[in-house]
């Protein structure tokens, strides 16, 4: 017995003192030479792989997702419904920890664990021939990443953001969204063209695997989108930059970028949406349903993807995490929850009340084929092209026609779901039959496109994008609730406030940000793009 212990202690020394000489071989150069390790050492690929990690979520049990995109954006959208109590975008009631979630904190957030390593990426790679492709795929990735957060907030640190290492400047000045605009289609522009297919391998893309064809579709259906947020604003800039891209788009469902999740890292490689709504949360699981609005308008519609996106059953007890394993997605049962009830007991506002109501377990779930913790997490679609090139068709001819786009989005809106889950496949067959069945019609047209974008991105679980693109389109027409004690006097927010905290860190800029948002600083204001 003490043969083998002694054994077992002396292989433990024997690797012991090989990590230790390992680790202080270059001790020396790499702490007395500042650029030892730059440019010609670091391999950028690693860093890419974490900033298109986190961009689906928060390394803290997705506390941005579950507060961002579920609590508010969904709520809002009425694409979910909820009567958990601290769900406060369903109600338009403010939570001020809640809404600074995305924008984060000293450790997690997007400006920690998104922004500062697409930045180091971006300057790093400054003036390499070597990390060419990889330097122009992250210069996309953080216009994906701050197209994001200056839709959720407004005017925002963009130019001076994660650069408190190479400057100093801890206290970054908030960009005007319109500047912000401005660049982000320059860069997004610059950074696609400048693509080279037969030059460096982006070995730490986890989204196409260094396909840089796909990366050039990817960057032109992102300067569309970006382009298009404009319409409001700026329709002549909108109009140019749709123009650049015709015929350079993504080209059907393989093009899809999506985050592929697996289990292995814990909490911090799964699927951020599944975490919540699958209940490794509170009482999600049971409680958070699709809306109402949505199921009806799946249902009114004969929508083929009512049968895949919507169970009922899935949940019998609130007490429990497990899935029933005999859940039913017969189109017929399927049932939304109103918006705006909770559990109060009081007459009009208690769901138990309402003429929907028979059990909890009644109305529908998200499949929980599209909330897998392996599962995935869209980022930009092809159906979301087809539909923004429908848009710009029929605003200004441009592009072909607006009927055939509308066609292709929404056969592909449909189609797309086998990525979640073979169980979710839709033929071809079908989805073209369905949309020969519902013809595009020019004279509501901007409203079809739109609400097929609002149910798609719903699909997606994308409800940061729904929201911004409602903000922006203002279709489907959604009727407001009006619950008691309510942030914006009875109408659906338009942005997120300015985190509080920021006052105290970045006190001079943040208070001239708060005072320039149209309608204040607060889930009423507006963003400059939403007139």
């Amino acid at each position: 017995m003490k043969t083998n212990i002694l054994k077992k202690y002396s292989l433990l020394l024997c690797i012991g003192m090989l990590i230790i000489s390992g680790c202080t071989k270059d001790f020396e150069d790499i702490n007395t030479n500042p650029s030892a390790y730059g440019a010609a050492t670091f391999d950028p690929n690693f860093t890419l792989t974490t900033a298109q990690l986190t961009y689906t979520g928060s390394t803290d049990f997705a506390y941005d997702t579950w507060r961002g995109n579920l609590i508010y954006s969904s709520t809002m959208m009425q694409g979910l419904s909820t009567v958990v109590s601290y769900w406060a975008g369903d109600k338009y009631l403010l939570n001020e920890g809640y809404t600074a979630a995305y924008w984060g904190g000293t450790t997690v957030g997007a400006y920690v664990e998104q922004v500062k390593p697409i930045v180091d990426i971006v300057e790093f790679t400054k003036g390499s021939s070597k990390y060419n492709n990889v330097r122009q795929v992250a210069r996309l990735w953080k216009a994906l990443i701050f197209e994001r957060i200056t839709d959720l907030y407004g005017d925002v640190p963009y130019s001076e953001a994660g650069q408190g290492y190479y400057t100093g400047n801890l206290a970054p000045k908030y960009d005007k969204q319109q500047a912000i605009y401005t660049d982000l289609l320059k860069e997004v522009e610059e950074a696609t063209n400048a693509l080279d297919v037969n030059g460096d391998k982006v070995t730490g893309d986890a989204i196409y695997k260094g396909d840089i064809n796909k990366w050039k579709r990817f960057g032109n259906t992102l300067l569309l989108r970006i382009a298009m947020r404009l319409t409001k604003v700026d329709e002549n800039t909108a109009k140019t930059y749709a123009q650049k891209v015709i015929g350079k788009t993504m080209t059907s469902n393989d093009d899809n970028a999506f985050v592929k999740h697996d289990v292995a890292g814990a909490r911090v490689t799964q699927n951020r949406n599944s975490q919540v709504l699958a209940g490794d949360g509170g009482q999600e699981n049971y409680y958070v349903k699709w809306s109402q609005n949505f199921i009806n308008k799946l249902k009114s519609a004969n929508d083929p993807r009512l049968g895949k996106v919507a169970v009922t059953g899935l949940f019998l007890d609130e007490n429990t995490k497990t899935q029933n394993p005999n859940y039913s997605s017969d189109p017929v049962a399927q049932k939304g929850m109103p918006n705006g009830k909770d559990l109060s007991g009081i007459a009009g506002r208690d769901i138990r009340q309402d003429a929907s109501y028979t059990t909890f377990p009644a109305y529908s779930s998200p499949n929980p084929a599209m909330i897998k913790k392996d599962g995935v997490t869209f980022i930009l679609t092809y159906a979301e092209s087809e539909l923004l090139l429908a848009e710009a068709a029929q605003r200004w001819a441009i592009g072909g026609s607006a009927a055939a786009h509308y066609a292709n989005g929404l056969s592909a809106g449909i189609t797309f779901l086998s990525q979640y889950d073979a169980s979710l496949a839709i033929s071809s067959t079908v989805a073209d039959a369905y949309a020969i069945a519902n013809p595009y019609i020019a004279a509501n047209g901007l409203e079809m496109i739109n609400t097929q974008y609002w149910l798609h991105t719903c699909t997606m679980l994308d409800f940061y994008e729904t929201w911004s693109n409602w903000r922006r389109s203002g279709f489907p027409a959604l009727t407001p609730v009006v619950y008691p004690g309510n942030a914006t006097n009875g109408t659906i927010p338009r942005r997120f406030p300015y985190p509080v905290e920021e006052a105290a860190k970045n006190g001079v800029n943040y208070k001239a940000a708060s005072a320039a948002v149209p309608g204040g600083d607060n889930l009423a204001g507006r963003v400059w793009w939403d007139k």
